[in-house]
């Protein structure tokens, strides 16, 4: 087995489910972490144990000071504005930009500017989510339906715009241990209702922080730049097919109805319908799939539930 390099990473946005697991993957693996977020502090024991810079990234100077004294090979961005639905809000529309645009550019150049690698983690809202066929990272059909894919895509343009040394990661669906996901919702509703109606026309594969978080370590060690898709394995399904898995293996009897998303109602913000991935980028150049999302899905649940 290759040995691993012995690199500096700096994460910003611990408090987040991708951030925090990097951080246990990245301390793991023997690199040297250091964690940043808006907080005073991480959220959790195991984060708040290493290192910890409060980071405030919509402040440039404040993104080049610390950048610059902590002076990492890499910087994995996972900091973001993810409220889909707030994001579309007038009132939060000036910090949803601020946060998601400015700060990653601002990250980028301070990148720039130390020499390091940029990891830039986007989603597959940058495109207009229709038709079936799954999306490739090397597309340019840019249309996102919402202001949240709006500024994932103009953080995507700062990077690219600003360096040569990227990697730009689009995932979907995110499911961890480290704060809210559509898996600890449905497991929470279980609890007040015997029966669920769940969107069947949207489709695409759940992604699993832990296994996203060691590609993504096994990516930065790499000079193999350029977008990306990482989702789990196991192929595509609709919301309402993850909820009965959910359900499955979690032993729980809920009855789950299929519904449209016109049905459904109620979400502010568009929704793609399309959210298939393309991943076959990753084997081409190298790196090891995730696992299959039912794989991943037992595992949350055997230490959720």
């Amino acid at each position: 087995m290759q040995k691993e390099k012995r690199m500096t990473v700096f994460v910003a946005g611990v408090n987040g489910q991708l951030g925090h697991d990097v951080m246990l993957e990245l301390q793991n693996r023997g690199f040297t972490a250091v964690g940043s977020d808006i907080a005073d502090s991480a959220n959790t024991p195991e984060i708040a144990a290493l290192p910890y810079e409060k980071l405030d990234i919509t402040d440039a100077s404040a993104v080049n000071a610390v950048l610059s004294r902590v002076h990492p090979d890499v910087v994995v961005h996972c900091a973001a504005w993810t409220a889909v639905d707030a994001a579309e809000d007038e009132a939060n529309k000036p910090i949803v930009y601020a946060v998601n645009v400015t700060g990653t550019a601002n990250i980028a150049a301070a990148c720039k500017a130390i020499g390091a690698k940029m990891t830039y983690i986007s989603t597959d809202y940058v495109f207009d989510g229709q038709g079936s066929e799954p999306w490739q990272p090397d597309c340019q059909s840019y249309a996102p339906q919402n202001y949240y894919g709006q500024t994932k895509l103009e953080g995507e343009r700062a990077v690219a715009q600003t360096l040569t040394d990227y990697f730009i990661v689009r995932i979907a669906w995110v499911f961890g241990p480290n704060g809210k996901n559509f898996v600890k919702t449905m497991l929470n509703l279980s609890k007040t209702h015997d029966t669920l109606r769940v969107v069947c026309d949207q489709v695409g594969t759940p992604t699993y922080t832990p296994d996203l978080s060691r590609l993504l370590v096994d990516m930065l060690q790499t000079d193999k730049y350029g977008y990306y898709h990482a989702t789990n394995e196991g192929g595509y399904i609709s919301w309402y097919d993850f909820a009965v898995e959910i359900f499955k293996r979690a032993g729980m009897n809920v009855n789950v109805i299929p519904v449209t998303t016109a049905e459904y109602g109620l979400s502010k913000a568009a929704r793609p319908f399309n959210s298939r991935l393309d991943k076959t980028k990753l084997v081409q150049n190298g790196f090891t799939p995730l696992p299959d999302w039912k794989e991943a899905l037992a595992a949350y649940v055997s230490l959720n539930v």
